[in-house]
């Protein structure tokens, strides 16, 4: 398998006597990786497998058929996945990521562009009226582009990332800063989710940034 399935390995690096500045997570095959300030507390390993990969019994053979790896931080003292898709509304809200690796079908990578990367999961961003409407019917509305950027092409990887705004139900409106790779071969997508509410967002823009930039995918070439 390209990407192996498994719970996120971290480590750390000591800034002098100051303690860990940030937390370092990689993938199994150690092709996707990123950091977050250490302050951010992973979530559970077991809670999040069982809403990505669904209930225990099928997890071992959806595991083994999607060839997922994912992980999740939250910079809130008590974590948890509901900051996934809402936290509070003001600037005492607090950023939360998420990220996934994917294995792709054949007829995904068949069909793999750009614009299939803006409208991957989590939380899609709509390219065309349709979509967003198909979106909205799920609970999601007031869908706004923030902004829109093509990442530059590294030994093949290629990417994008967007940052838009949504509202989940009668819910506060949500920043959401999505980057999303295409690995060289075509056959791994590799997302990072970061959600704050639009005050958080702008309060911590330059943190936020920093983790975003530390996400990167490189090119494993297999023996």
């Amino acid at each position: 398998m390209g990407t192996v399935v498994g719970a996120a390995v971290a480590a750390s690096v000591l800034s002098g006597c100051a303690g860990p500045e940030y937390t370092y997570i990689h993938d199994d095959s150690g092709g996707t990786y990123f950091k977050v300030p250490a302050s951010w507390r992973q979530i559970d390993q077991k809670a999040l497998d069982k809403v990505v990969f669904g209930d225990a019994e099928s997890t071992t053979a959806q595991l083994a058929k999607q060839a997922v790896w994912a992980a999740a931080f939250d910079a809130y003292d008590e974590p948890s996945l509901v900051h996934l898709i809402q936290g509070s509304a003001g600037a005492e809200d607090k950023p939360f990521a998420f990220a996934k690796v994917q294995k792709l079908s054949e007829d995904d990578q068949n069909a793999v562009s750009l614009d299939a990367l803006r409208m991957s999961q989590p939380i899609p961003v709509p390219v065309t009226k349709e979509q967003q409407k198909a979106i909205e019917a799920t609970g999601f509305s007031g869908f706004e582009l923030l902004a829109d950027e093509m990442l530059p092409i590294t030994d093949g990887v290629r990417g994008v990332r967007s940052v838009y705004n949504y509202r989940l139900g009668d819910g506060p409106v949500q920043t959401f800063d999505k980057t999303v790779y295409l690995s060289a071969d075509g056959t791994t997508v590799s997302t990072l989710l970061i959600r704050c509410s639009p005050a958080c967002y702008r309060k911590r823009a330059a943190e936020i940034d920093t983790v975003v930039k530390s996400f990167k995918v490189k090119h494993l070439i297999n023996p």
